[in-house]
């Protein structure tokens, strides 16, 4: 395969991510992943990286994300490295999660960037390490913590 090709499936399986969230295909999502897959949202939430199983991780983001009426990430000026089978891609982002609610706000917007690390797979390329940098966010941040309740509930 040509390092285009190559550059342009890693673009896709990055964007894929963000796309099959936004509109709840959480199979296909689950399918953008390598089995285990390392999480660091550290610039967000605090604590430490974690190496999670992709349906746990899915399953997380179902519940989470699936509580806002609507989410949007959108993914911009992607810059990909390839070393054989294994690729690192940045690229920056702005995340748009709605949630209509009786105490603020119905947007929170998040921006940044992303790392991904992936790697060459019999299916194609899959990401097996999310590195999320927040750098800036409006809007209502309580959001993320309705949504997450709403999942106790």
């Amino acid at each position: 395969m040509s390092t285009t090709a190559d550059r342009l499936d890693v673009i896709d399986t990055c964007t894929r991510m963000g796309w099959y969230t936004d509109q709840r295909d959480w199979d296909a999502l689950e399918q953008v992943f390598t089995d285990e897959v390392r999480l660091d949202y550290t610039s967000l939430n605090g604590g430490e990286p974690a190496v999670v199983p992709a349906k746990g991780l899915v399953s997380a983001w179902s519940g989470l994300l699936g509580a806002f009426t609507a989410t949007q990430h959108v993914f911009s000026n992607f810059l990909v490295d390839l070393d054989g089978d294994t690729a690192v891609c940045t690229a920056m982002f702005q995340a748009t999660h709605r949630l209509p609610n009786e105490h603020g706000g119905p947007l929170w917007t998040l921006g940044g960037h992303y790392r991904f690390a992936l790697v060459r797979t019999g299916d194609g390329w899959r990401i097996n390490d999310v590195v999320m940098t927040a750098t800036w966010a409006d809007g209502n941040r309580q959001l993320l913590t309705l949504a997450a309740e709403s999942q106790k509930s």
